[in-house]
């Protein structure tokens, strides 16, 4: 409720930073350009600079400026400003200004556009600086404070502990400490709870409403931070982890500065909103035009599915999507009625449950088709790793943990596991082809869908489906 409450600050003082940048733009360009100022109060005006505002809050959103409110900088704020505002002033400059009747020559072009973007910059940036300063106020006074738990117990906790409450502007308030090893001792004395060990964190987490959790344990027990880490997978904390003199020299690793405190910040966006929004926005259209263009294809295919063996057309079945939540997957039936009789099961190459035409399909991945339809209501994207059922998935954690890392984007119609490893016809192959989605899922991009999805029909043509 408190983040919501902040969070409409900055929109409200970049809707009217905006709001009134536009109306100081629309009466000082009549006078850059020699002519008498217009009254800015017209109903079409305001009505213009009320649209012109909504449309910069959206950009904003889209650019991920609404994410964090807590720690913002005002000189980074300025400066990524610079670049957005220009891809905005251009969008305003060409869809409203450029054919208007005051404007003439090339000139007069880059007066009017410079003028805009300087005026609304300069009124944005106060704004901002403003509403960014009066946060830092507020936590600096301990009226926004976030419950913290470390985990550790030894020195090297104690002195983050430290580091960390001698800064008031970071607002942490400490509740307690978790160990990993009772053996290393209590540094903390009384001076916090302790609560036991890190195999308390998700209930610790959910009963004292903690915001931050910052892993400060010893280089040797460094195995330990990836059960952590697991056990925080879906869980909305803040996670810090101290980094050693290893990974600060090598530089493996990207570490975000709280003052003068180093810490490797583990960011839960996958990827910035504007290209989840594009992303999201390509996996629709690309849906719908499959949908629709490829009817008749999908009608045939319908019919030979039919009539090569008694049973339904489709087949659905439950997998399990983002966040865990499960769905029904929708293919062209490939396999004989009651196929899994005797239980779930993998299928393979010589697997006789797969009808003739069911293996021509799962060979140019035909079958697939109709998950178009999952994609396009939400359930999967059209590049992302594939959804396995719960049986599977239980198997997996039990070798790979790290597996639930995968449930942290929507799963795909095509993967780059898929791509570069294939089907997999039991648990120890998918243990395998996990090392390629959590690589996807690190590296996540646009231009990194475009090419699985190139690779996706290279194989579709060649019939290196299964």
């Amino acid at each position: 409720m408190k983040k919501t409450y902040h969070l409409s600050w900055f929109i409200i003082a970049d809707f009217a930073g905006a709001f009134a940048a536009w109306l100081t733009f629309f009466s000082l360009r009549k006078i850059v350009l020699g002519e008498n100022p217009e009254n800015i109060f017209q109903p079409k005006v305001l009505l213009a600079a009320t649209g012109i505002a909504i449309f910069w809050v959206i950009l904003y959103m889209l650019f991920g400026f609404y994410k964090e409110l807590y720690r913002r900088s005002r000189l980074k704020d300025g400066l990524a400003l610079l670049p957005i505002n220009l891809i905005g002033s251009v969008v305003v400059f060409f869809t409203l200004l450029l054919d208007d009747a005051g404007v003439g020559d090339y000139l007069t072009y880059y007066k009017t556009f410079s003028l805009y973007y300087i005026t609304h910059y300069f009124f944005v940036l106060v704004n901002r600086v403003y509403v960014i300063s009066l946060i830092k106020r507020m936590i600096r006074k301990g009226q926004i404070v976030f419950n913290t738990i470390i985990i550790g117990s030894d020195k090297n906790a104690f002195e983050i502990y430290k580091e960390v409450s001698e800064n008031s502007d970071l607002g942490f308030r400490f509740i307690g400490f978790l160990h990993v090893n009772e053996l290393n001792g209590n540094q903390f004395e009384n001076k916090l709870r302790n609560f036991g060990s890190y195999k308390n964190l998700n209930k610790l987490i959910r009963r004292a409403y903690i915001d931050q959790v910052i892993i400060a344990i010893e280089t040797s027990e460094h195995k330990i931070i990836q059960e952590i880490l697991n056990k925080l997978e879906g869980v909305k904390v803040k996670i810090g982890i101290v980094p050693d003199m290893y990974q600060l020299l090598l530089g493996s690793v990207k570490v975000n500065q709280l003052l003068d405190i180093p810490l490797i910040e583990i960011n839960p966006e996958i990827i910035p909103q504007w290209q989840q929004i594009l992303k999201r926005t390509f996996d629709i259209v690309f849906s719908l035009s499959v949908l629709f263009f490829g009817l008749p294809v999908f009608a045939f295919i319908a019919l030979l599915t039919k009539y090569s063996s008694p049973g339904p057309i489709f087949y659905r079945q439950e997998r399990i999507g983002q966040g865990g939540v499960p769905f029904k997957i929708v293919k062209f039936r490939s396999m004989y009625l009651n196929s899994e009789s005797d239980g779930p099961a993998l299928a393979s190459d010589i697997d006789i449950r797969i009808t003739p035409w069911g293996k021509i399909m799962r060979k140019y991945r035909i079958d697939e088709l109709p998950q178009f339809y999952n994609v396009l209501v939400g359930d999967m994207a059209i590049v992302g790793p594939r959804p396995e059922r719960q049986f599977f998935i239980d198997q997996i954690i039990a070798f790979a943990p790290e597996y639930k890392h995968l449930q942290k984007v929507r799963p795909g119609l095509t993967s780059l596991g898929q791509v570069k490893f294939g089907y997999a016809e039991n648990v120890e192959e998918m243990v395998k082809r996990l090392k390629y989605d959590v690589f996807y899922i690190e590296n996540l991009s646009i231009s990194m869908d475009l090419k699985i999805i190139f690779y996706t029909i290279a194989i579709i043509i060649q019939g290196r489906g299964k």
